[in-house]
């Protein structure tokens, strides 16, 4: 893997604010130069919409956006480019399964399993649904160290339940879920399964076909990408049994006064103007992502992370929430009586960016019996000295409240 060194110089915003100190990663990543040229030169030299002129500039535009399809499809091993279907991010993806899949399968009585550290976009849309529908969600528990209890959630499965939907890596705690055992348990049973992949398809090899998911989402902004695009990756056959939740545009196949029919996955799901100029972005933040053994960004993340916690217990009253075996490059913490708060507001005056608050996992922290953290969150670029700042920062924020 290229030097921290080396790989910060792909991203502007170091160069722009040689001070900051960014670890909110989690929250979205920065944008190498390659992504914004690739942006910029888009509306410069290429701006035309798609899949409607006939002109050269029309025709250009519509290949290298679908083109785009085809390199997310490898990056996470589907079978065909036609497993993409474009959506605004992770929570429009997952809304999309709820209500163009799930809804139509569901009857009263049917149960959907979620786990409890699921963030509100993996809570609500089938939350929603269940209630529409007369079914029950039904959330699978967490041990002491924040990792889903695997025999209770295997206690939980049956010919009732309709619906696993997962997250990856969870924004919160930084636990690395047993997706792959999860899903084979799962489908046992025939319960297809949602992967929520916006932690992780940056940070660990994500391969659709070797998981065995049946649905995954993630957004672009969290894996170097532009705001405002992201994926969901489904099996063809359950693609093909969606129905689209959004109509107008391209997504038609034949249209009459009296009646429509669509055209087949994934453009029935794109319908209106899609976001062109987002797609484009996405498939430079591929290029970039996809020149880095994912394996080798996985255990960078796990050595910062490993980095932090021993720095971190080295401030005073400091509380770690989250200890999974299996983590990722996300830290999570509270220190003393400090609200989470006052700690980042702090932290931000020296220019060092964290998250603090209940990251969209309100009842996580209603489990855990805490009204939020701080959380601090790695990427590539993250490097040892900027944890140092972190934890002689918190020390004195300690010191001040004492």
């Amino acid at each position: 893997m290229r030097s921290v060194t080396d790989i910060r110089g792909d991203f502007p915003i170091f160069s722009q604010h040689p001070e900051l100190v960014y670890l909110d990663s989690a929250a979205t990543s920065h944008k190498p130069e390659s992504v914004i040229a690739g942006i910029t030169n888009f509306y410069r030299s290429e701006n035309s919409n798609i899949h409607r002129g006939i002109y050269d500039l029309a025709a250009q535009t519509s290949a290298k956006y679908e083109a785009v399809r085809q390199k997310v499809a490898s990056l996470i091993g589907a079978d065909s480019e036609k497993e993409i279907v474009y959506t605004s991010g992770t929570t429009d993806s997952i809304n999309l399964v709820a209500h163009g899949f799930l809804a139509q399968r569901l009857n009263p009585g049917d149960e959907v399993l979620i786990s409890a550290m699921e963030h509100h976009a993996n809570l609500i849309p089938w939350q929603m649904v269940c209630k529409w529908r007369g079914a029950k969600l039904r959330i699978i528990p967490l041990n002491a160290k924040g990792e889903i209890d695997i025999k209770t959630f295997q206690g939980m499965l049956s010919d009732r339940v309709k619906m696993l939907a997962v997250v990856h890596i969870s924004n919160s705690l930084g636990s690395i879920n047993p997706v792959e055992e999860m899903i084979s348990e799962a489908h046992k049973y025939d319960i297809p399964v949602l992967l929520d992949g916006a932690q992780s398809i940056a940070h660990v090899p994500v391969d659709v076909k070797a998981l065995d998911c049946d649905f995954l989402a993630f957004s672009g902004h969290k894996m170097f990408g532009p705001t405002g695009i992201g994926v969901l990756y489904g099996k063809a056959a359950y693609l093909e049994e969606m129905q689209p939740v959004r109509f107008g545009g391209d997504m038609i196949r034949l249209v009459s006064y009296e009646d429509t029919t669509f055209a087949p996955a994934p453009q029935k799901f794109e319908a209106g103007t899609t976001n062109i100029a987002g797609v484009i972005g996405l498939g430079y933040a591929v290029d970039y992502l996809a020149a880095f053994d994912r394996g080798e960004i996985h255990k960078r993340m796990k050595e910062l992370r490993a980095y932090a916690l021993d720095k971190l217990r080295e401030v005073p009253e400091i509380r770690i929430i989250g200890q999974s075996d299996h983590c990722s490059g996300i830290v999570s913490f509270m220190l003393g009586n400090v609200h989470p708060h006052d700690v980042a507001t702090f932290l931000g005056a020296e220019q060092i960016a964290v998250r603090a608050g209940h990251h969209c996992t309100q009842p996580l922290m209603d489990l855990l019996e805490i009204p939020a953290t701080t959380r601090a969150s790695f990427s590539i670029y993250s490097q040892e000295e900027e944890i140092d700042r972190l934890a002689a920062e918190l020390k004195n924020i300690h010191r001040f409240f004492s």
